[in-house]
Formats: structure tokens, C-alpha cells, sequence
């Protein structure tokens, strides 16, 4: 073989080699967070990595700020950009302030998908849920008025106060109050901003604020531990029923203790491997997202879009003293 054909035969697989490796480059899906450091979401990245690894071509690049605020949410974001991630799926701080970023991300190419706390449609391409509003806002009232049988007043510890999924949640169970549960007062809403610490304080607060409180609902897994800690510690068990939304694995102690009889929540492992799905099936297959669209959600099954392009997961699981031991051990 000549020289110039050896030089073109090894150009030719110099080439060869350079396209496979870029069709070869994993595809790189951020989850993004409300915080680090907050027990659900890293849940949720263990479903995410699971779904990485079944689908066989994804890195997911966890991460999130060390404060829940659209802010920090958005330096995120711009640097998520500056990497040419491929995709990104975000559980938001602020449905709208994050709009602007993420429309850049998307003018750049890059999916764009939020789960759990919703961004606003202009700046996304659909949203999951991770089950209907309207029954999480009743299932959160019910929580604490099936052991409230002559009712009585209680009060709402929430995150953020623009925290997209707990404001509507808070307001679906505000409109089922008159209704189904008549005899439930709500007192006041609070929001401890998914900090533990500032959780523990407004919880304190609500207490010496309204001393004939029977219950606080904390729709976040974060404030419901806070809450159940302070009444632990005020010595208020069997006086104050703490319920909302929580984690099995951190919550345990204070269904064994009586602090709280029940809480509720869905599976945010599937949660987090539904989101990479998405995003996948968008970033790669090039689904399109458009209302009526059923899309896969791998072993969780499928879901279809709304006219919002919003889909529901499932609905929510209660957890009480004859199931929290074996849901514990799993998340």
C-alpha cells in the first residue's frame, strides 16, 4: 500500500472514530432541586439514577441550591447553560421568576421539563405532577380531620411562600374546607421555606400564637419533621396532631412516638425516574409535548398531557402505625 493511500485509509478511520465517540457522549440530564441537603430529592436522584442506568446513555448531573430561592435557582440554571447539558428538569422555587432563564435554555436547544413544584408553561416544555392536585389538597385536610372527629383549629407550615406545588395544594383544600369538613378551622398559614430551622421556629409560633391548636399540616417533608419535633419536644403529644406530607424513613419516629397518626406522600424515586424519562424521550427521541400526548414513563407506565402539557403521576399513599415500618425501609 502506497503512502498517500495508508495516510487516506487512516484519515478515513480517524474519522470514523470521531463521529462514534460523539454519538457515543452520554446525554446529560440535570435534576434540578428546590435545595440540597432535603431528603425527598435526594430520593427522587435515586430514581433518576436508576433511570440513567436502564436507559444506558445518560449522566444526570444532581443538583440545586443550598437555599430554596428563585435566585439561586437561576445561577443554577446559567451555569447548566454555560455546560451544554441536554436537558434539564427542575422542581421550581418560583413558577415564574425562573421563566427567563429557562426560555434561554431552551432558545440554546437544551429540553427543558419541571416535576413536582411546576415552572409556568412559557418556560417549559411540560410538567409532571406527582399526583392531582385537587385530591393532594384534600388529602392533606383529611389527614388531620379523620382524627379531629368534633374538629377544632388547625394551622398550615409550608415552604416557600411562591413555592408552585405547595400554593396550589394549599388552595385546593382551602375550597373542600366549607364543604367536606366543616367543622375544621384553619387558623393561619406559615411558610418555613423548606429550612429546618426556620420550620422549627414557625412552628414554635403557631403554637404559642393559637394555644387551642389540635393539628398543623405540613405539606413538605421538610416542615412536617420541624413541626413534629417541636410538639415531641413541648411535650404536646396526644394534645397536637402533626400530618401533611412526609417521608417514611425520616418520619417513622414520630408515628411511633404519637406525635402525628398519619402522613401521606407518593414515591419520590419514581418520581425522579419519571423525570429523566421525560426528559429523555423529549431530548432524544424528539417526542413532542403537546396536550393529549401519552408519553412513557418506563416501569411507572405512561402519562397524557393536558391542554397546560401537564400530567399527574399517582395518587397520594397514606402512612399510619400499621405500615410505616416496611415503607421505611425503602424510602
Amino acid at each position: 500500500m502506497s503512502f498517500l493511500k495508508k495516510l487516506m485509509v487512516t484519515a478515513a478511520f480517524s474519522a470514523a472514530m470521531f463521529v462514534n465517540a460523539a454519538y457515543a457522549e452520554n446525554v446529560k440530564i440535570a435534576l434540578v432541586v428546590k435545595s440540597l441537603g432535603n431528603g425527598f430529592f435526594d430520593a427522587a436522584n435515586k430514581g433518576a439514577e436508576e433511570a440513567a442506568k436502564e436507559l444506558g446513555d445518560v449522566d444526570i448531573i444532581y443538583t440545586g441550591p443550598t437555599k430554596a430561592t428563585a435566585e439561586a435557582q437561576i445561577e443554577v440554571i446559567n451555569s447548566l447553560i454555560a455546560q451544554k447539558v441536554n436537558a434539564i428538569a427542575i422542581s421550581a422555587n418560583d413558577a415564574d421568576a425562573l421563566v427567563p432563564a429557562l426560555k434561554k435554555a431552551m432558545d440554546r436547544g437544551i429540553t427543558v421539563i419541571s416535576w413536582d413544584s411546576g415552572v409556568a408553561p412559557e418556560g417549559r416544555q411540560l410538567h409532571l405532577n406527582p399526583s392531582d392536585t385537587n385530591l393532594i389538597g384534600e388529602t392533606i385536610i383529611k389527614l388531620a380531620a379523620d382524627y379531629l372527629p368534633e374538629g377544632g383549629d388547625v394551622a398550615i407550615l409550608s415552604a416557600s411562600s411562591t413555592a408552585t406545588n405547595q400554593n396550589a395544594w394549599i388552595e385546593a383544600a382551602k375550597k373542600v374546607l366549607p364543604e367536606k369538613f366543616p367543622k375544621i378551622n384553619l387558623v393561619a398559614t406559615v411558610y418555613g421555606d423548606d429550612d429546618s430551622a426556620k420550620s422549627t421556629d414557625e412552628a414554635k409560633g403557631l403554637l404559642k400564637s393559637y394555644p387551642n391548636l389540635k393539628a398543623i399540616i405540613a405539606p413538605t417533608t421538610v416542615g412536617v419533621v420541624a413541626a413534629a419535633q417541636v410538639v415531641t419536644d413541648q411535650g404536646l403529644i396526644g394534645k397536637v396532631n402533626v400530618t401533611g406530607l412526609a417521608l417514611p424513613s425520616e418520619f417513622k419516629k414520630f408515628i411511633d412516638n404519637g406525635a402525628s397518626q398519619a402522613v401521606a406522600l407518593w414515591n419520590p424515586i419514581d418520581l425522579g425516574y419519571s423525570a429523566v424519562y421525560l426528559a429523555h424521550d423529549l431530548a432524544v427521541k424528539k417526542e413532542e409535548a403537546k396536550p393529549g400526548a401519552t408519553l412513557s414513563i418506563g416501569r411507572v407506565g405512561k402519562v397524557t398531557l393536558d391542554d397546560t402539557n401537564s400530567a399527574a403521576m399517582a395518587p397520594p399513599f397514606k402512612f399510619d402505625k400499621s405500615n410505616i415500618e416496611e415503607f421505611s425501609k425503602i424510602y
